[in-house]
């Protein structure tokens, strides 16, 4: 096997394959990053059995073949390397001789045939969504789903498509995402995706061309996510994610309408001095034309007040402050719209110009 390739070319796709390589496996072959030559170009798949990224880049091939070589020295050796065209030369004994320049360096590595195959991933059972709007599903709902290993399908957000409708979803006992798109497909599917591999895809379509579609194709246990020479393998969760349309709230007594960068603000100000108590509640009073916002801690006191529009009754009601500025930060609207229903139900905060985001978050006592 022998193959010549441009330094940073070869750099740029193996930080691409290398977020799926663990660096703890019991397997050795999967400490190492695959790669193929083949007529024209260069595959390179990085693969711990949960994710799995796989792209191809441009080489000048001498021989065909494949290797697994370390991926955590051949990484930083090639970073190191000068931006000029890189010789690897495999031997027999799957010994790759690299040389660049006046540079010449050996790395021991692991015959190809070993390395676990990619799932073959049926495409009739796929649809297309433009990128951009996937990575801002994404960026929408991500930060809700839940750390706790306890409850591991809530590790993961819910794609949910049907009648052309696709909704993610993201539950962490606290709070709630949704994002809505309107998608041309017939499929009718329903998926739990891992949080892990839904933030790879996001760091990975901000680092391509963001232009153009994305085809996501599935499986019963497997979801592949492919553009141009990417491609994303992933393991899906298994069980049965929460039926989150029940936790949603069918009427509400209150509405308060506001500026979404205002109420933002004046609770990250307030953010300041809460996180200072072990409790980091803050109290909203809503009242005729303003919430007030007051948060106590050992350290001090703040007041801060907000200009709304109220529908509905008064109220005061407590919430974890990061909760909000979660979902304040990524909402793509000047003013919202907040609906109460009482001091113990969950709120729910929507964009006021469109109905295709949804945010439900808990309330939480508020020391009196």
């Amino acid at each position: 096997m022998k193959f010549k390739c441009q330094q940073n070319i070869l750099s740029n796709a193996i930080n691409m394959v290398s977020k799926a390589v663990s660096s703890k496996t019991t397997l050795p072959i999967l400490s190492g990053l695959f790669f193929e030559a083949t007529n024209g170009s260069l595959k390179l798949i990085g693969n711990d059995l949960s994710l799995s990224i796989e792209t191809t880049v441009e080489a000048t091939i001498i021989e065909t073949g494949s290797i697994v070589i370390p991926a955590r020295l051949f990484s930083e050796l090639i970073r190191k390397l000068p931006n000029e065209e890189i010789t690897f030369n495999i031997n027999e004994n799957h010994v790759v001789e690299i040389t660049c320049g006046d540079s010449n360096f050996k790395i021991v590595g692991l015959p190809g045939n070993e390395y676990p195959e990619l799932p073959n991933m049926d495409q009739e059972n796929s649809f297309l969504i433009d990128k951009e709007l996937f990575a801002n599903m994404i960026r929408q709902t991500s930060f809700a789903i839940s750390q706790d290993e306890s409850r591991p399908i809530l590790t993961g957000a819910l794609l949910e498509i049907e009648n052309g409708k696709f909704n993610m979803v993201a539950i962490d006992g606290f709070r709630m995402a949704i994002k809505k798109a309107i998608i041309k497909t017939d499929l009718n599917k329903k998926a739990v995706v891992p949080g892990r591999t839904l933030n790879e895809i996001n760091k990975l379509l901000s680092q391509n061309d963001s232009k153009g579609d994305l085809r996501i194709s599935f499986d019963d246990k497997q979801v592949l996510f492919s553009t141009g020479d990417l491609k994303v393998y992933s393991r899906l969760l298994a069980g049965e994610f929460i039926n989150y349309n029940q936790i949603l709230p069918t009427e509400h007594k209150s509405v308060a309408i506001t500026s979404t960068d205002s109420f933002l603000t004046a609770i990250d100000r307030s953010f300041l001095m809460a996180r200072e108590n072990k409790n980091v509640a803050i109290k909203f009073e809503v009242k005729d034309d303003f919430i007030k916002i007051t948060s106590n801690s050992e350290m001090g006191s703040s007041v801060e007040k907000v200009h709304i529009k109220l529908e509905g009754q008064d109220l005061e009601i407590g919430f974890n402050p990061k909760y909000l500025i979660d979902a304040l930060k990524i909402v793509d609207s000047e003013d919202i719209k907040i609906e109460f229903v009482n001091n113990v139900s969950p709120c729910i905060i929507k964009p006021m110009d469109n109905d295709n985001y949804i945010y439900l978050v808990l309330p939480c006592r508020i020391s009196k």
